[in-house]
């Protein structure tokens, strides 16, 4: 009889991880299809512009950008793709991947949790139902729980750990826009509610109070969709940044985090998502999405008009269209014989 020492009978770790994830078409026609895609939606004018981060409601509703970024490093970029906003949410993923890489899978799992809500990202409800624990690194709970695990001996190390570690999957270094950080520090009383709650807890490590600075630090580093194509395909790719060659972090931890990515990266929404669109995703209130296709590519989108959920309406259908045209749906099979 199989026994494990985890809370999972699972007992894989002697197994080989093998892979198979199939390829894109040709340069030219991913090309076609990622101009085509944006001609289609750029105008859409569903949805609203977040406005309960002030800066945030100023964003140009009109902007939209699409990139494309291969595994094998080609880049395809579309309308305001080089258009600079503030990663937000998007940063759970890969601050997730980061802290994986360093703690271990384990730890991690344990201390984060791996399962959706099923409320919205900044539930208070969520931490009360399930004694205190944060659920899963994608909701702002479990989020802030997993930036305090970042490796450092103070919150100044913390915080340089997190912008190099983001950097790296971008290839280029990435900074933060001191206006939106004081946007948000203004009106993140949430957060910081959230972050004392689950020290009361015990879940959390080190200061409430430093540890949603970091966080929110994050959420305001600046990004384009090329940059976030480029993060994403590193996912993508074992770990490994297709434009820079730099492995960034290791490929369990890539399966690891496109796994969470997948069902919880939309919040309450991630299940229709997977069901329509079947790529692991992670959104972000300024309008950004990175959707990832593994061992294929990555998609980058960036429109500011919301749905209730906080997903960009454009970035949405931009990356279903894509998904379908481009044969990016992980679950979709075609019958041997035909």
């Amino acid at each position: 009889m199989i026994t494990s020492g985890s809370d999972s009978v699972e007992d894989v770790d002697h197994v080989e991880q093998q892979v198979s994830t199939g390829h894109l078409p040709a340069w030219e026609q991913v090309e076609r299809l990622t101009v085509e895609t944006h001609d289609r939606y750029r105008h859409l004018d569903d949805g609203q512009v977040a406005d309960y981060i002030p800066l945030l409601a100023e964003a140009d509703p009109a902007s939209f950008g699409i990139s494309v970024a291969e595994v094998d490093g080609a880049t395809h970029d579309v309308g305001d793709s080089g258009h600079p906003f503030s990663i937000q949410s998007i940063s759970k993923a890969f601050v997730y991947a980061l802290v994986c890489n360093s703690r271990g899978h384990r730890i991690v799992k344990d201390r984060v949790g791996v399962n959706n809500t099923g409320l919205p990202f900044n539930s208070v409800m969520a931490i009360e139902l399930n004694d205190g624990h944060p659920m899963n690194p994608m909701v702002n709970a479990g989020a802030i729980a997993t930036t305090a695990l970042m490796p450092g001996t103070d919150t100044a190390e913390r915080w340089e750990a997190i912008r190099t570690g983001l950097s790296a999957f971008a290839g280029r270094r990435l900074e933060v826009d001191d206006e939106v950080y004081a946007s948000e520090m203004a009106t993140n009383v949430r957060n910081r509610a959230i972050a004392q709650l689950l020290q009361s807890y015990g879940r959390l490590d080190g200061d409430p109070v430093e540890t949603v600075d970091v966080y929110t630090r994050q959420c305001a580093l600046m990004v384009t969709t090329h940059d976030l194509s480029v993060m994403g395909a590193t996912l993508a790719d074992g770990g490994v940044n297709p434009v820079t060659g730099e492995q960034v972090i290791s490929a369990a931890v890539c399966r690891d985090t496109l796994s969470m990515l997948a069902a919880s990266g939309m919040y309450e929404r991630s299940g229709e998502w997977l069901f329509e669109i079947g790529i692991p995703a992670k959104s972000g209130v300024s309008g950004g999405i990175v959707a990832i296709a593994p061992g294929k590519c990555a998609i980058g989108a960036f429109s500011p008009r919301l749905d209730p959920a906080g997903n960009s309406v454009r970035g949405r259908c931009a990356i279903a269209h894509l998904s379908r045209a481009l044969g990016l749906n992980v679950f979709a099979s075609r019958a041997e014989s035909q």
